[in-house]
């Protein structure tokens, strides 16, 4: 495929066809990670885990003296099985 870069307000930018933006599994809104590559510029999809949290910085945001425990959510209300 074949654009042109353009000229937005301020910024610059590309268009991207619907059939490109398919086929590397991107949609709108979604974030995209831009490297550049040998004078080359690769855009990919980021990897998310439920939206827009990637699972390995959620991982890296626990401190390493965290220690799991049980939480007690109190008594059952409702129609709930324990």
């Amino acid at each position: 495929m074949v654009t042109k870069v353009q000229s937005w307000g301020n910024s610059q930018g590309l268009r991207l066809n619907r059939q490109v933006l398919q086929e590397a599994h991107i949609s709108v809104g979604d974030e995209v990670d831009l490297v550049v590559q040998d004078g080359l510029i690769v855009i990919s999809p980021t990897r998310r885990v439920r939206g827009r949290c990637n699972l390995r910085d959620l991982i890296a945001r626990i401190p390493r003296n965290y220690k799991q425990q049980e939480v007690d959510w109190g008594k059952p209300v409702g129609k709930e099985t324990w």
